[in-house]
């Protein structure tokens, strides 16, 4: 028999999910706020924004793992709780160094919380509702996207008991407290299986080997690119490279491992993962660069600059209902379009930046930023089916999180190398004597070429996936969530 709580407990589960989603857009409009009031660097503002993805990142795998030891329930309230303290902690950070500190504690709370969330729908819902239930978590990410610039540029705007970007963190403490309460006593509490355990040492190993590898490319340009920059990406090369053979070693010993070897030894799912990688590159790196151009360059309020991103979280918003209707259908054909419009659509910004006089109209950005967003949400839909239907169904719920690993630290990378692309012009351009609002047009136009391409490339890449049917059968859909 179905638990008669289940509707109420997805309502807390929605509230915790989106609480997360939405900080990942909210912080993007506030990153001038801060640079301003904490006296950060180019290199801190970077870290501001990649603390989160790669903390997020590296621990989705293990603390996925560790909610089916420990219980989902359990790992999912001791989640909302850490990054509920994580928030207070970034509101009220005195300084840029506890605010990285801070955003750090955060993703590793989100990463706590966000792999318990589905998991926890899946069981606690019959087969027959499960559909209707996995369709509002899409219907929440897609309103996150859009509320998070909206929200944060008013409430810096607002200038709250006189404070500035913090209550963008803040906001969040009511909101995770009610949500421990009510999940404490409407979720069902679901039984870990302490017979499993989890891969420490490949944790160690992926972890430290992708921080070697984004540590410097963020840190780089700071320090005038040393030697210990290039022997610190060489390391983190070969620690995931001795992350593969450790993999291997554990399977053969048919030992528990963090990403299953089966996994690692699929060509087309890392071939897939590779695409994801790439994919989701783009994103977080471009929204830095536009609030910070907006605002920095062109004099934007944080209001303003968040109603400009809006029509990209719209154009979301409307591609996850046509990927509703669409299914699993013209996977290929919609993932070639999605390349398309997101290159075309940020080609475009290119040319309106690089054009800018004194002043930018926000209403040129509309179309393009609407294009691109319509792009996002049918590429991420259809790449996640693509790769998984090539998947055992056996390792189904092991890729799709392996692939949301790949996601966020395709974002990590993307951030350091457009933030190296961004920031390495703008201080050539101040070092040239240039106005504020010529340094950062310019800046911001040569770094979208990193977007433009990253995009091409997953176009040119889409003839390599097998063509194929739809989803498994036997395989239970699964909600992508897109972060815009």
């Amino acid at each position: 028999m179905a638990d008669p709580r289940r509707w109420p407990a997805l309502f807390v589960l929605l509230i915790a999910n989106f609480m997360n989603l939405i900080d990942v857009t909210i912080v993007n409009v506030a990153l001038p706020s801060m640079r301003d009031g904490l006296g950060a660097t180019d290199s801190q503002i970077e870290w501001v924004v990649a603390a989160y993805v790669l903390a997020f990142a590296l621990g989705l795998l293990p603390f996925g793992r560790l909610g089916d030891i420990v219980g989902r329930t359990h790992m999912f309230l001791w989640g909302v709780a850490g990054f509920t303290i994580a928030s207070a902690l970034c509101g009220l950070s005195p300084n840029i160094e506890t605010l990285i500190v801070a955003r750090i504690i955060q993703g590793l709370a989100g990463a706590m919380m966000t792999p318990q969330v589905l998991a926890i729908a899946t069981v606690t819902f019959p087969p027959h509702e499960r559909g209707q239930a996995f369709s509002l978590f899409g219907l929440s990410a897609g309103l996150a996207s859009v509320c998070g610039p909206i929200l944060g540029g008013l409430l810096i705007s607002a200038q709250l008991f006189g404070m500035d970007w913090q209550p963008i963190f803040l906001v969040n403490i009511p909101v995770g407290i009610a949500a421990i309460i009510a999940g404490y006593f409407l979720i069902p509490r679901l039984p870990g299986h302490a017979t499993l355990k989890n891969d420490y040492v490949g944790i160690a190993l992926f972890g430290l080997g992708i921080i070697c590898v984004v540590f410097p490319i963020i840190e780089g340009r700071a320090y005038g690119w040393p030697l210990w920059a290039f022997a610190m990406m060489a390391s983190g090369l070969v620690l995931l490279v001795g992350f593969g053979l450790w993999t291997r070693a554990r399977a053969r010993a048919g030992l528990p491992q963090l990403l299953n070897f089966d996994l690692i030894t699929n060509r087309d799912f890392m071939f897939g993962a590779f695409v994801i990688t790439v994919f989701a590159s783009g994103i977080p790196g471009f929204f830095m660069v536009i609030s910070i151009l907006l605002q920095s360059g062109f004099g934007f309020t944080p209001l303003e600059s968040g109603l400009t991103n809006t029509p990209f979280s719209v154009g979301v918003l409307i591609a996850s209902f046509i990927a509703g209707k669409l299914g699993s259908n013209f996977l290929r054909g919609r993932l070639a379009v999605a390349g398309a419009l997101l290159s075309g659509g940020i080609a475009t910004l290119h040319f309106i930046i690089a054009g800018a006089g004194d002043s930018i109209d926000h209403w040129t950005f509309l179309p393009p930023l609407l294009i691109a967003g319509i792009g996002l949400g049918l590429g991420f839909s259809s790449l996640f089916q693509l790769v998984l239907r090539n998947v055992p169904h056996r390792d189904a719920g092991a890729g799709s999180g392996a692939l949301q690993a790949f996601q966020q630290v395709g974002g990590a990378l993307g951030i350091a190398l457009v933030g190296q692309m961004f920031f390495g012009a703008v201080a050539a351009g101040f070092a040239s004597g240039n106005a504020p609002h010529v340094v950062f047009a310019e800046a911001a136009s040569y770094a979208l070429w990193y977007q433009v391409g990253s995009f091409l490339l997953v176009l040119l890449m889409v003839p390599f996936f097998k063509k194929g049917g739809g989803q498994r059968q036997g395989a239970p859909a699964q909600p992508v969530i897109v972060e815009a």
